[in-house]
């Protein structure tokens, strides 16, 4: 246990640059419980049960999402190790973390109609600041350099950038204690869904989501794409065929809003 909050320690000290002061924390546990309330409620009156975001209602009353933010702004596993001397706590954090600030990014840009095109995107994931337990980063060096070393790949089912093709966002946050059942659920829902896995018999082809294009390496030691139906597989009740060529389906960047 100690060995983990060591290397993971390492881990976000290696990926954040911008060092405050210890004093600039709050090292009060309780804030940051109540802040995820406060971020349950957000999902569970702005999150429909698709998964889509009601953004014009919580940019009206953005003071939950705030509430959150501002929290682990100063306070996390960076911070506050020892209060997260679990994986399961670290991860859970990252994944309700990760897309609360999704979601305020959203907010913050007026609500945009999408991240269409690779200019609109390198603003937001990586030109975009934000705080996390008192360091400045982005969303992309968030996700690549502090979530994906954690080795956990059905977090990709979990994380959530706002957008049409991101996972489904669920209207409960992430808990330690059901997180082996939540990512596996995740995973299981996300190939349920023809959009994201599909069967093309008459090609012998496999049409998949673009998530695992982006990142092969995470979820095959190969990282070639034909491998991955056998990664696929453990998530499916009937296996993939074999033999059949992947191809990946190309991604919706729009904004993941209610109608």
């Amino acid at each position: 246990m100690n060995n983990f909050i060591s290397q993971y320690t390492k881990i976000l000290v290696a990926a954040f640059t911008v060092t405050l002061a210890p004093s600039a924390f709050s090292n009060n546990a309780d804030d940051y419980a109540e802040a995820l309330s406060a971020w349950a409620r957000v999902l569970v009156e702005h999150v429909d049960e698709q998964g889509r975001i009601d953004f014009e209602a919580v940019a009206n009353e953005p003071t939950d999402l705030k509430r959150y933010v501002d929290v682990v702004a100063e306070y996390g596993p960076l911070s506050h190790p020892e209060n997260f001397e679990s994986r399961e706590k670290a991860l859970a954090y990252h994944a309700n973390t990760y897309n609360a600030l999704a979601m305020w990014g959203v907010i913050e840009r007026g609500i945009p109609e999408g991240f269409t095109n690779f200019f609109k995107r390198a603003s937001f994931f990586e030109f975009r600041d934000v705080m996390i337990a008192g360091k400045k980063t982005n969303l992309y060096d968030y996700e690549n350099k502090v979530i994906r070393p954690l080795d956990e790949p059905r977090m990709h089912f979990a994380l959530n950038c706002m957008v049409r093709d991101c996972p489904r966002l669920p209207q409960q946050v992430f808990a330690a204690a059901e997180l082996e059942q939540q990512l596996q659920q995740a995973a299981v829902e996300f190939f349920s869904k023809p959009r994201r896995l599909e069967i093309v018999p008459q090609e012998k082809l496999i049409r998949v989501s673009s998530i695992l294009d982006f990142y092969t390496g995470d979820f095959v030691e190969s990282g070639k794409a034909r491998d991955l139906p056998t990664y696929i597989n453990q998530f499916l009740a009937t296996p993939l065929p074999e033999g059949y060529k992947v191809k990946f389906v190309e991604y919706n960047w729009r904004i993941n809003s209610q109608p």
